[in-house]
């Protein structure tokens, strides 16, 4: 059997769905070892992979919050980190590679040490998307202004010096685009269905759609007797307090229940004289409360909305960065969800109540969501890398 190398970036919503299609390679046979972060420790090592720490080499974990925010709204500062963490995990991958001779790299699009070092080695390489795919098509549904275009394009200017420093190490790198876009050469797994990533016609048979790739619960999950409203807004820009507090004040007292997500850097303690309908938490089991609600207020990360839709959850959407505008403008693009217009109290519970009113919302969610169960998820990922692998040594 095949010896598989996983590599990816410190983020929930990059590592989960890659879990399910390692479970499906080991179940399968099949040899993994996965590069990641000790923050992702123990659910990488629930999947039955070898769990290698990369945070002796890498500058990610000592980001701030702040610095992980400015990431999705500064190219050529996500370059500067991108090619710091490659170039101070150059050395020791490529000795670990050349001892351990995976017959693939698996890695996610933003984990760039990973393709480079498979591209240097010559490894087959298999790309991780867990956003849409990217190219000059898809790309048109971030609706830049003319004057965010001329930012974008000022800062990839000013990125080539970081793509110069790549270059001197000797990876095949030619220019900012080689990073941050999808390629038709490249065997890519998108955490999609066609019908959802926008312009998926416009991308080779190198991609495979397979759909969210979703970890099943061994247990049934009760819905609550009223309706429910589920709010989180991730784990990186999450530290909102005026919106919590927006959000409380929009469902006191009201028939709805409320199941709040705010992360662990924000003070649970903060929160007063919460009225018994609402339930706060540092984290959930986001997969048990989306079988449970009926409305999601969400940041809109993919991770996200395709677990949202999976389970026929319609969405308010409040995005925060580029790519989240992207995602939600594809969900408002389909009819799944609305708008949050303002971060207001009448905004909120007006935004909530009208996804709730209109059976229109559920009706289109419903149409996504069979979209993703005709796709064929961590098994059809996992086959997709399989293929990768004997087509390199046929």
């Amino acid at each position: 059997m095949s010896k598989i190398a996983f590599f990816c970036i410190p983020a929930h919503g990059h590592t989960n769905p890659t879990l399910e299609v390692v479970k499906e390679l080991i179940r399968l046979g099949h040899e993994v070892r996965y590069y990641s972060y000790d923050m992702m420790k123990e659910k990488i090592e629930t999947t039955g992979a070898v769990f290698i720490s990369c945070d002796r080499y890498d500058c990610q974990e000592q980001l701030s919050p702040k610095d992980g925010k400015r990431i999705a709204t500064d190219i050529d500062f996500a370059v500067e980190v991108l090619v710091n963490s490659t170039l101070a995990m150059d050395e020791a991958l490529l000795e670990d590679m050349k001892a351990w001779q995976p017959d693939c790299i698996v890695a996610d699009s933003m984990a760039l040490w990973g393709k480079l070092i498979a591209l240097k080695l010559d490894i087959p390489f298999v790309s991780s998307t867990t956003t849409f795919a990217f190219n000059q098509y898809s790309s048109k549904i971030m609706k830049q202004s003319i004057w965010g275009l001329i930012k974008v394009l000022f800062q990839m200017s000013k990125a080539k010096r970081h793509i110069k420093k790549l270059q001197e190490k000797g990876y095949p790198v030619r220019n900012v685009l080689d990073i941050i876009q999808n390629d038709n050469e490249t065997n890519t797994i998108v955490y999609t269905s066609p019908e959802f990533q926008p312009c998926s016609e416009t991308f080779s048979d190198k991609y495979s759609f397979v759909g969210p790739s979703i970890a099943k619960l061994d247990y049934e999950v009760a819905r609550d007797d009223v309706k429910t409203v589920y709010i989180s807004l991730g784990t990186v820009n999450n530290q909102m307090m005026p919106f919590y507090l927006n959000c409380i004040e929009a469902f006191k007292d009201s028939e709805m229940k409320v199941i709040m997500s705010v992360g662990n850097t924000v003070d649970l303690s903060a929160f007063k004289g919460i009225s018994s309908n609402i339930e706060i938490f540092a984290s959930v089991n986001q997969i048990e409360i989306l079988q449970r609600a009926d409305v999601f207020i969400t940041h809109c990360g993919m991770n996200s909305v395709n677990e949202a839709l999976y389970y026929q959850v319609p969405l308010v959407m409040f995005p925060q960065t580029n790519e989240q505008k992207g995602v939600a403008y594809r969900v408002n693009e389909l009819g799944a969800g609305v708008y949050l217009k303002s971060n207001t109290v009448t905004s909120i519970r007006n935004a909530v109540e009208e996804v709730i009113r209109s059976s229109v919302y559920k009706k289109n969610v419903k149409t996504i969501a069979e979209s993703f169960y005709k796709c064929g998820g961590s098994l059809e990922a996992a086959e997709k890398i399989i293929m990768a692998i004997e087509t390199a040594t046929n």
